[in-house]
């Protein structure tokens, strides 16, 4: 059971947390322009997440990021070789922490959510989405094969054949696409993106707090579990491709900013 309160440390740099008298806990990752991923963000993430957790008086989670892209995704540079060779991805260990909690989460995303930035938007409960923002799952154009749980977590929101879509073809999807297709939960205006989504987060903190966190235990079920499961099937099939020339040559293709040349190598 959570405690009657908690306290959520000064914390790392890239993580800022405000709280409010409504319940609201507002959690800002703060690596703008792009917000790129890699372990140690997403491991201070989970400790907040986890401290959050452990207090009552926190009802609802807004997840938001500074600057231009909610995520543009994990860090990537031509060094095909930065990625994990173990049996195991650090990241992915942070990754299924995300899922571990009882406490609701909304994200707001602008601009890209792109690859793992569209894994991050999809361990929040709800997102609400500006009309410029654009989700991609974008592996595929890497060579690659998606992470960060997504084999499960996009199905689970989307349904099976617009996420094999988005798999198969690295294809952006519009806010107002993601509306018609269930990725998004809400649409406004980019300047009314932060307030509509603490709003959403104030309507979840009206209601009585365990019974919502009882709540979202039942309809989340094995979701942490599943995440778990998906990452490491994902990331032995991503050893696999990595050592591919088509590979190679969509990191390549990625740093250059032109369009891949693939042959099944």
């Amino acid at each position: 059971m959570p405690t009657e309160t908690a306290t959520v440390p000064e914390g790392p740099a890239d993580i800022e947390v405000h709280r409010d008298d409504q319940g609201v806990a507002t959690v800002e990752i703060r690596r703008g322009p792009d917000n790129y991923l890699d372990t140690a963000v997403l491991s201070d993430l989970a400790d907040v997440l986890d401290v959050l957790e452990g207090d009552i008086t926190c009802r609802a989670i807004v997840l938001v990021s500074q600057g231009k892209h909610f995520c543009a995704g994990a860090r990537l540079s031509r060094a095909v070789d930065d990625l994990p060779t173990g049996d195991v991805n650090p990241l992915y260990e942070q990754v299924t922490r995300l899922f571990a909690g009882t406490v609701p989460i909304i994200a707001a995303v602008q601009g890209a959510a792109i690859g793992a930035g569209l894994g991050l938007a999809l361990a929040a409960d709800f997102r609400v989405a500006a009309p410029e923002a654009r989700f991609a799952a974008t592996f595929a154009r890497l060579g690659f094969h998606q992470g960060f749980g997504l084999s499960v977590t996009l199905p689970r929101v989307v349904g099976a054949q617009h996420a094999t879509e988005m798999f198969y073809t690295g294809s952006r999807v519009t806010g107002e696409q993601a509306l018609r297709i269930g990725l998004c939960d809400r649409l406004v205006p980019a300047d009314q993106l932060r307030a509509e989504a603490h709003d959403f987060a104030v309507e979840i903190a009206s209601s009585a707090p365990l019974a919502v966190r009882a709540i979202r235990r039942t309809m989340r079920g094995d979701l942490a579990a599943l995440v778990k499961a998906a990452t490491e099937l994902e990331h032995r099939e991503q050893q696999v491709l990595r050592r591919t020339d088509d590979y190679r040559e969509g990191v390549a293709a990625t740093a250059d900013r032109r369009p891949p040349e693939f042959h099944g190598h």
